[in-house]
């Protein structure tokens, strides 16, 4: 499966994270392009019928928002998860990058 970007921001800022957690993010994302949609736990997880997460684990919890589009996985949004719950503002973010691809 083809993973992308959905704009530049989302990757300089996995890139910016401290090294092992940036490291982590890309092999999830490199996970994701050997098995698509058939990634499932503990390394990703669906969050509402068309976004998902990959979940970065250690010293600091990444999350990365996708969703699949035309064939490939797009990649939305991330941030440091520093509470159990997702915060709603990260969801929003993620369903209004989606919204401006897909025109919905």
């Amino acid at each position: 499966m083809n993973v992308v970007f959905l704009d530049v921001k989302t990757k300089t800022y996995l890139l910016s994270l401290e090294q092992s957690s940036s490291n982590k993010a890309f092999r999830l994302i490199k996970l994701l392009v050997t098995f698509g949609n058939m990634i499932g736990m503990p390394y990703s997880k669906k969050l509402l019928s068309n976004l998902y997460e990959l979940r970065v684990r250690g010293q600091q919890e990444v999350r990365i928002f996708y969703f699949f589009y035309q064939n490939q996985a797009v990649i939305v949004h991330a941030f440091i998860k520093k509470s159990q719950k997702t915060p709603q503002k990260e969801i929003e973010i993620a369903l209004a990058r989606i919204s401006v691809l897909t025109n919905v």
